[in-house]
């Protein structure tokens, strides 16, 4: 009475081997993402400096609290 047509399937713990992504698929990105910091980087360090691209107080304004926070002096 207790017999079932359907076999029970065994519940593996194995998981799929990921293959790591290679190098050549993350350096443009990894380059990408390294220039963007940099020019952020420029922005809220060195602008309206002796370097600045743009005239007047605007960057600085925007920039301001983050350029305490990542130790430049600006006063």
């Amino acid at each position: 009475m207790a017999d079932s047509a359907i076999a029970p399937v065994p519940i593996s713990s194995a998981t799929p081997a990921v293959a790591p992504l290679p190098v050549r698929a993350i350096l443009p990105w990894a380059a990408f993402f390294g220039i963007l910091a940099l020019v952020l980087l420029y922005f809220v360090g060195t602008e309206q400096g002796s370097f600045a691209v743009f005239s007047g107080e605007g960057v600085h304004e925007w920039v301001h609290d983050g350029r305490h926070l990542l130790g430049f002096p600006c006063h």
